[in-house]
């Protein structure tokens, strides 16, 4: 009875997402419905059904993402705009004694050579998207600049430098990372595509002190609560052992500190799966070769006593709250002014088209997560709860810089940021709304940087989705 429950509820949402067209048989359509609904059955029942705290059920997410949204964001990342991201992977750990760096040859990260990178990413202005808005930005600049100069001549150096630092505080009131100083010497371009995520070897305790800090000190802990947050955390026996005690904390939370830590879950949810479906699995002549691990997948979510079936629905509570963010920040690429701009118009007019696809995958996915139930309380203690909230993400972000695997630092670094942009987005709608069509907005703005983040991070969210069917086909057909 239940196969037949969930196969008719999949047939509903399967002609939403992926209607058959004219140049679609039949038979083909059958082969492609029939092979998503054994992957969904198959592995663990239990990953099945509405998400906590949203009305969408993973079922649909599976099929949007694996048929609509899965092989555009993979097109789209490959584009030179999104492949390029310039990275400080040597800012020192703030919280404890630098352990040094990895010496594991896989930890490496190769840096392109600032003659690879196109002419247009690295003009110099992260905020820049094409030809016309960076002629606009230096007028500006030099308006502003002659106002300053007016006002500052006559100014104390000490008032001068208090200025500089309120401006600097207000540009940093809608960012939930800490930023690289791009104009560091220490910043370097990186060719994503040929330094991808994967299982480099790294791990042990400056791999657990990294998530155990943010799942202890940043995640909005109850002090009535013994064990470690981290779900991969030895137990200390007892009731909480069985995974449901330990979970009762979650219960009593606020809806705002409750979707902060299945964020944070789901963000280490699917690191995991990457690292599992891009695992080392054997050396041939010195020659590494990467690919799908299962021993150690259901290591990780499988023999868990429950445990993984959580961290796999935190991921999919993730990759919703990523996806409602692009389907708001959708007007903001919309305008004609953005062109994301490196140089070769013919790549950039493709590269746009292609970001306006997935764009209107997004807005017309039909169960979104809604934000507006965030912080809608006391108008003073929902702002005090959002700083809060942004201060604990803030705090995360700078943790990143702690990894000792410098490839790990990297991917870390980026999937943060892109969540961090993506919160940025949920938060800004009224700005977002209020853009002028063909000038830049000071009500709200993304960076390059922020935007190369915001959609690699959902790219690999995507990629850990797919790759959950892959995993399921595999234990299917070990059996």
């Amino acid at each position: 009875m239940g196969k037949v429950t969930l196969l008719t509820g999949m047939l509903k949402r399967y002609f939403i997402f992926v209607p058959v067209t004219d140049s679609m048989s039949a038979r083909h359509f059958l082969v492609l419905f029939l092979s998503s609904f054994v992957l969904c059955w198959d592995m663990q029942t239990q990953l099945t059904g509405v998400l906590d705290d949203c009305f969408c059920d993973i079922e649909s997410i599976d099929v949007f993402n694996n048929f609509k949204i899965f092989p555009k964001m993979r097109q789209l990342i490959e584009r030179d705009y999104f492949r390029y991201y310039k990275v400080n992977l040597k800012r020192p750990c703030p919280f404890w004694p630098d352990d040094g760096h990895c010496s594991i040859k896989d930890c490496h990260v190769e840096p392109c050579p600032e003659s690879k990178v196109p002419v247009g990413i690295k003009a110099g202005n992260y905020n820049k998207y094409s030809e016309a808005a960076n002629k606009m930005k230096e007028m500006e600049d030099c308006v502003q600049a002659n106002q300053l100069g007016a006002i500052n001549s006559t100014l104390s150096n000490q008032t001068k430098e208090a200025f500089v630092d309120w401006a600097r505080h207000d540009d940093a009131q809608d960012h939930f990372c800490e930023l690289d100083d791009e104009t560091s010497p220490n910043a370097e371009y990186v060719d994503l595509l040929l330094n991808p995520e994967r299982y480099t070897g790294y791990k042990g305790s400056s791999a657990w002190r990294v998530w155990n800090s943010i799942y202890e000190e940043n995640c909005f802990k109850p002090r009535s609560v013994y064990r470690p947050l981290n779900p991969l955390a030895p137990g200390r026996g007892g009731e909480d052992d069985a995974g449901e005690g330990f979970y009762k904390w979650l219960e009593g939370l606020c809806l705002e500190k409750r979707v902060f830590y299945r964020l944070i879950s789901g963000l280490h949810t699917s690191i995991n799966i990457h690292l599992c479906a891009q695992h080392l699995n054997i050396e041939v002549f010195g020659k590494a070769k990467w690919g799908p691990n299962v021993k150690e997948f259901q290591h990780r979510f499988i023999e868990t006593k429950g445990e993984g079936t959580r961290r796999l629905k935190n991921l999919y509570f993730l990759f919703l709250i990523e996806l409602r963010a692009l389907s708001k920040v959708a007007s903001y690429f919309e305008r004609s002014i953005v062109d994301l701009y490196t140089g070769n118009s013919q790549e950039d007019a493709v590269t746009k088209e292609l970001l306006l696809q997935v764009l209107n995958e997004a807005k017309a996915f039909p169960m979104h997560f809604d934000e507006k139930s965030m912080f809608a309380g006391h108008k003073m203690e929902a702002k005090s709860l959002k700083e809060e909230f942004r201060l604990h993400f803030k705090n995360i972000s700078r943790i990143m810089d702690c990894v000792g695997c410098s490839k790990c630092r990297l991917w870390g670094k980026l999937q943060t940021q892109g969540l961090g942009t993506a919160l940025k987005i949920l938060f800004s709608e009224k700005e977002i709304k209020n853009l002028p069509e063909n000038s830049p907005s000071k009500g709200f703005q993304l960076t390059r940087q922020e935007v190369v983040a915001l959609l690699n991070a959902f790219a690999r969210l995507s990629t850990s989705i797919k790759e959950l069917h892959n995993f399921r086909n595999l234990i299917q057909n070990k059996r």
